[in-house]
């Protein structure tokens, strides 16, 4: 059925109570669009949404997306997945179907109901990369039988099916690359470097480096990256994706805990542990076509603005 009004969209996201779907959220209220957020709540949390409590163009459904959802809506955010090694490892073959067949199943909606479909995939499609920055056109270095294949093959395979669906069916797609993204709604037990760092320093823990500590990273503060996301959606048809979403400045592990130490104030010292399995030594993004065509986007928060108010976050969670 046509919609009588263009301005006003009803928007679902999956993993809306996540800690980048809260965000979405905000983003996508504060345009006046209805926003259905859906969660099954085992990475995400209401308290990331509690203070949307009773808005009355958001409706809150638990769901998990391994299951079909028969809803009505214009787009889909889909960014169920966990996000974080230690969450995506805790099951792995529940990571693998989330990626895999919430997607088969929020294509399927987005096949039956027209809508424009946005996926949340990741840098670690390039899994330890061989080429530095990483563009899209690379294909990859990713281990398919290891301890983090769950998730690096899981969203590899739902790219997969974006693309099918789209040459195959005609669903509008859209596809973005995450790289380190950070900010306040980090979960604290989370095992990403920005909230371990964090939490170990304002506890005054030794601070954990894998080894030698000279891999970098590439932080995108999450206001970044959301509005990044919203460009991509708001792409005509012909603007498939992926397009990389990171922040292209690059940091080590050291000068990442050398900065928490310095705004926290904290005394923690540092002790260095063995690098995980298949931990990538270097990530940063080519965002060359995320300037070309998400209007001229790049990250306009510094690593030291986006960690005062992450770290102002984690001083007052419970």
């Amino acid at each position: 059925m046509a919609r009588l009004y263009e301005s006003r969209k009803r928007i679902l996201v999956t993993g809306g109570a996540g800690f980048v779907g809260s965000h979405l959220i905000d983003r996508l209220l504060e345009q006046g669009h209805e926003v259905l957020c859906v969660d099954n709540l085992f990475t995400g949390a209401k308290r990331n949404i509690e203070h949307l409590h009773n808005h009355s163009r958001l409706e809150f459904m638990r769901h998990d997306v391994c299951f079909p959802l028969y809803v009505e809506v214009d787009e889909i955010y889909n960014l169920a997945c966990p996000a974080s090694p230690v969450h995506y490892q805790h099951d792995p073959v529940q990571t693998t179907k989330t990626s895999v067949i919430g997607a088969i199943n929020m294509l399927g909606l987005a096949k039956r109901v027209k809508a424009k479909i946005f996926q949340a995939s990741t840098s670690e499609v390039y899994g330890d990369p061989s080429v530095h920055p990483q563009p899209e056109s690379y294909w990859g270095n990713v281990n398919p039988i290891g301890i983090r294949s769950c998730y690096d093959e899981g969203k590899r395979c739902a790219e997969t099916l974006f693309f099918d669906y789209h040459r195959q069916h005609a669903v509008e797609i859209k596809v973005a690359r995450i790289f380190n993204t950070y900010g306040p709604r980090m979960h604290p037990a989370d095992g990403r470097v920005v909230s371990n760092f964090i939490v170990q320093a304002l506890k005054g823990d030794p601070i954990t480096i894998y080894g030698e500590g000279k891999q970098t990273r590439s932080f995108c503060y999450v206001d970044d990256l959301v509005e990044g996301f919203l460009r991509l959606m708001d792409t005509g048809p012909d603007v498939t994706g992926p397009i990389n979403i990171g922040n292209p400045v690059e940091f080590t592990m050291i000068e990442l805990a050398q900065e928490v130490l310095a705004l926290t104030g904290s005394k923690s010292e540092l002790v260095y542990l063995p690098l995980p399995q298949d931990d990538p030594t270097q990530r940063k993004p080519d965002i060359a076509k995320a300037k070309q065509f998400l209007n001229n986007w790049e990250p306009n928060v510094p690593l030291r603005e986006g960690l005062k108010h992450t770290i102002d976050y984690f001083r007052n969670v419970r």
